[in-house]
């Protein structure tokens, strides 16, 4: 079993009504002096300092406001899963980072791009992008299309699909990141095929499968991931979590390992460094309610 520290709450400072905190955390960037959190509920990316506890800033990705009815939320929500660094590319000297949208429904198709300075400090207006060109060819591979995590290792983009209890398909799905960028740079990018498609089966507890939530790349190639068990048979409505646990796939695409974490925490987004034999993790949560804030949380696993 992996013991989790919690380190903090994510606060914020906000300007009434919303509330105070990131309650929906569901992908995490470590970069520099900063930390960047997605949500999908929500239509801003947290920044919050690494080296002090003080509350995170906002910074706005989509215009507009989300209705605060929950059932309308889920509908018009543009469902940011996953966050991912790019490398420099293009004219963005210093990398950028880039949210991507579950593709779970047709207004979870898009992602947003945003450049980085030498500080790794967002720099740049968010670049709205259409993620239709790699996530609509997925409807031919899966019953249900749920992005939930993505890394760069090496020259590819991976992206990680989550199942459910009704469809069981967890999959590492690995494009040509030349090619991903060109079609981020393109007004109309041709559908793109993935370069290969891995499935893995992560286990069940008392029924209900582990699915993957988010991802962090090594420097050798190899793939840290979380994922949880929650009792939902979709990728559109939540159920309770049941179990949560933390993985590793080599660049071979095995599967080396996966152990469960105390609790259960539904831990959404993490952020692994490998550190001598001692692999050193973040990891953010979602309760599932906007009333509660997400928590950051450390852990570690020996090697």
């Amino acid at each position: 079993m992996i013991k989790l520290e919690k380190i903090r709450d994510l606060d914020v400072e906000a300007d009434s009504p919303r509330p105070v905190h990131l309650s929906a955390a569901s992908g995490l960037v470590c970069h520099e002096a900063a930390m960047y959190v997605i949500t999908d509920d929500d239509l801003h990316l947290g920044v919050f300092p690494v080296r002090s506890s003080g509350p995170g800033g906002l910074i706005r990705l989509f215009d507009g406001v989300l209705p605060q009815s929950h059932d309308e939320r889920k509908e018009q929500k543009p469902d940011l899963e996953a966050l991912t660094l790019i490398p420099p590319y293009s004219d963005l000297s210093f990398g950028a980072l880039l949210a991507i949208g579950s593709g779970s429904r047709s207004n979870r198709k898009r992602g947003v791009l945003l450049g980085l300075d030498a500080c790794g400090t967002v720099c740049t207006a968010p670049r709205i992008v259409d993620l239709s060109f790699i996530l609509d060819p997925l409807a031919a591979e899966f019953p249900q299309v749920n992005i939930e995590g993505a890394v760069v290792a090496g020259q590819e983009l991976r992206l990680f699909q989550r199942g459910n209890k009704r469809h069981i398909d967890n999959a590492v799905i690995r494009y040509s990141l030349s090619a991903v960028l060109d079609g981020l740079d393109s007004e109309r990018a041709n559908s793109m095929t993935p370069i290969a498609i891995e499935r893995f089966d992560l286990g069940t507890i008392r029924g209900t499968p582990f699915g993957f939530t988010d991802a962090a790349a090594l420097s050798n190639g190899d793939m840290v991931f979380s994922a949880v068990a929650e009792d939902t048979e979709d990728a559109f409505h939540d159920g309770p979590c049941v179990g949560a646990g933390i993985g590793i796939i080599n660049d071979r695409g095995r599967l080396l390992s996966f152990d469960r974490i105390e609790g259960t925490h539904k831990v959404e987004g993490i952020h692994a460094r490998l550190k001598g034999e001692v692999l050193e993790l973040l990891l953010v949560t979602d309760a599932d309610s906007r009333e509660v804030p997400a928590t950051l949380f450390s852990a570690c696993i020996s090697r």
